[in-house]
């Protein structure tokens, strides 16, 4: 009988030593995908201002606000569905930028398309309060917020350019936008699980880009420090 039980017991410690085993093993698998979306978007900003063509101004990044980065996957036959993902960082009162937020980033849209592309986006916020627009679920770019294409550094854009009075810049790799043009388009919301496991905090957006209560996990320092030096 001791020596059933006893055996009763080491199965149960050994399930449990498994199960434990396979939730820590799913955490990390969860972080290592937070990670890569964090480093994809500072990949995008760093590839946007590399080239002229692409490269952000130094006179739009001086009235940024905020800095949104999406990476999103388009797929589909008349009707596109555009999904993926993306981080905002907030200019705080001090002039320091906040700890990247996650998002999530999708679109639908009419019309004749066929295959699938990938859409790198990076969206300058020149005032204080489209940001905090995120808090109501979902903010819808050109909606919520007007949007227009911004210029680049091979575009010549002085301090009181009238497009600098736009809430939302957007640049876009590839959309044959000109300077100025309207666009009404994509949604974005707050991941909330995604920042609270990854941050591993019960804070939600407003503390995390709005406050120093969570402190910036290595992985995300580098982008920190990246944004900072565009507009410090």
């Amino acid at each position: 009988m001791k020596k059933l039980l006893l055996s009763i017991l080491a199965t149960v410690a050994l399930c449990a030593t498994t199960v434990f085993a396979d939730a820590s093993s799913d955490a990390e698998k969860r972080r290592e995908k937070l990670v890569k979306r964090i480093e994809s978007c500072e990949a995008i900003l760093r590839e946007f201002m590399a080239k002229p063509e692409t490269a952000i101004p130094s006179t739009v990044l001086s009235q940024a606000k905020a800095i949104i980065i999406t990476n999103q996957f388009k797929a589909g036959f008349l009707l596109g569905f555009r999904e993926g993902y993306g981080v905002i960082l907030v200019k705080r009162a001090d002039g320091q930028w906040s700890v990247p937020a996650m998002l999530n980033a999708g679109e639908t849209s009419l019309g004749v398309q066929a295959g699938g592309s990938t859409v790198e986006t990076v969206y300058i916020v020149t005032d204080a309060e489209t940001p905090r627009r995120l808090f109501n679920a979902r903010f819808n770019i050109g909606v919520d917020a007007k949007a227009v294409a911004g210029p680049h550094i091979a575009e010549k854009v002085s301090e009181n350019h009238p497009i600098l009075k736009t809430p939302l810049l957007v640049y876009t790799k590839g959309s044959g936008l000109f300077a100025g043009t309207s666009i009404k388009a994509g949604r974005l919301t707050c991941s909330t699980s995604a920042n609270q496991e990854f941050y591993k905090t019960r804070y939600t957006l407003p503390e995390l880009v709005y406050s120093d209560w969570v402190p910036a996990q290595e992985e995300v320092k580098p982008l920190m420090s990246y944004v900072q030096s565009l507009a410090p």
